[in-house]
């Protein structure tokens, strides 16, 4: 008969606790996206097949790349939410300047691009240089972008998307090793989400953008140009809009209310990504599956024949729970 030691009940104990302390260490967003695949998966069983994997990641791959560029700004303490009606001025002014002619996508998605960094750049400078509060800021260019869109449309879409405009979207590359089909708009979203990371997390600019979140007086007393760091951050929230504004005008066609609503996404998918919407806190791929979480979700939602209303409660629940889980924190602290 052979009885364990006590020092090899505390090796074991010890190991228990080490793996327990790496379970605590992953994001509780993992695991949720996780859970709720498998449940839609069971509702649907699409989703369980090559096909509706790559269907569902060709779609919320948009939500995804807004969402890393909302984070960048609310990293720094402040919104965005003027990424919605960037998106609807991408979709309606391209449709019109396309002129149903494939030479001319590339300068309009260049065009396209410039608006989206001035717009960031306007944004920037009204929140650091005129301390206009971000979120009245934005939303006043939020009214601002939408109504010069459908000004600039005469009121209503006009125009086609060519199909090298709509593939950036919709397109797939064919033969793919393992996947056989695999989305070009999941290849944009790894190519974002690559380069975000690194400038974000293996940067100085990374670094400095958490610091300005963190304790905007700490970080400018240690040397960082806190306004133009803010700046920064709305000029990649704007290019971020529009490169999603393309995919999902590649995938979703054209109309006025397309983009309406998407900055309160992106914003819901931070948050279940663990951004604090008060600042110094953010993940590029916690925030990419939070957006996928979200839209599983409202994916589940629909399985279940619950209407549209929900999705929007569901949205402003997690805002809300947010927001008071970071003023509980505050509190606790003091």
């Amino acid at each position: 008969m052979t009885t364990s030691t006590p020092m090899e009940q505390s090796s074991f104990t010890t190991t228990l606790k080490k793996i327990w302390n790496a379970i605590k260490q992953i994001p509780p967003v993992y695991p949720v996206f996780f859970l709720l695949f498998i449940v839609v998966s069971f509702l649907s069983p699409t989703y369980s097949s090559m096909t509706g994997i790559m269907a569902f990641l060709r779609r919320t791959a948009p939500l995804g790349i807004l969402a890393i560029g909302e984070m960048v700004v609310l990293a720094t303490g402040g919104f965005d939410l003027s990424i919605g009606s960037i998106v609807t001025l991408v979709c309606l002014v391209s449709s019109l300047l396309l002129a149903d002619d494939p030479a001319n996508t590339y300068p309009t998605i260049g065009l396209m691009l410039l608006l989206g960094a001035g717009i960031g750049l306007t944004n920037g400078i009204l929140v650091s240089f005129l301390k206009i509060p971000s979120f009245i800021a934005t939303l006043g260019m939020l009214l601002i972008v939408r109504g010069a869109a459908l000004y600039w449309v005469g009121g209503a879409p006009k125009g086609y998307f060519t199909d090298n405009f709509r593939m950036w979207g919709r397109g797939y590359i064919e033969n793919f090793p393992i996947f056989e089909r695999f989305p070009i708009g999941m290849i944009i979203l790894i190519v974002v989400g690559l380069i975000s990371w690194f400038a974000f997390h293996r940067t100085n600019f990374g670094k400095q953008i958490l610091a300005v979140g963190d304790n905007m007086r700490a970080a400018k007393l240690s040397g960082v140009k806190v306004k133009w760091i803010r700046v920064a951050a709305f000029v990649i929230s704007g290019v971020f809009a529009v490169i999603g504004g393309v995919m999902i005008g590649g995938y979703g066609g054209v109309n006025v209310t397309i983009g309406e609503g998407l900055e309160m996404s992106a914003i819901a998918g931070c948050v279940i990504g663990g951004v604090l919407l008060g600042g110094g806190k953010g993940n590029v791929l916690s925030v990419i599956f939070g957006a996928y979480t979200l839209e599983i979700l409202f994916s589940m939602l629909n399985l279940l024949g619950l209407p549209k209303p929900y999705k929007d409660t569901f949205q402003g629940l997690i805002i809300i729970a947010a927001v008071a889980y970071v003023a509980l924190s505050r509190r606790k602290r003091r």
